[in-house]
């Protein structure tokens, strides 16, 4: 399973830099390939960590800027999503949108 982790996150990654337009044009070409590599870094540790279901957590970088949104089951999904986020070397500061799923 690790081999197949390693390979989608080499496989975006790829996919990223062969992109021809840059979508976020106000960083430089070292800026946004900075940012790919933390998202597929914090996206790696996200995705590595069993407590968290990282499938409903997704992830953007911008200028060593994280912002986590989508959905988890907890509270403590939630700040342990974050913490996992900040301790990824690169990044600067993590915004926090994870919604909390409603249980019915």
């Amino acid at each position: 399973m690790g081999k197949l982790l390693l390979f989608c996150l080499f496989s975006f990654f790829a996919l990223n830099l062969a992109s021809t337009k840059n979508a976020k044009s106000h960083e430089s070409v070292g800026e946004y390939f900075d940012s790919s590599t933390i998202t597929a870094k914090v996206k790696a540790v996200l995705a590595g960590d069993a407590n968290i279901r990282s499938i409903g957590i997704n992830v953007d970088t911008y200028k060593n800027i994280v912002q986590l949104s989508g959905f988890v089951d907890n509270k403590i999904q939630k700040e342990r999503a974050e913490k996992l986020a900040k301790n990824v070397k690169g990044v600067n500061r993590v915004i926090n949108s994870l919604n909390i799923k409603e249980q019915f």
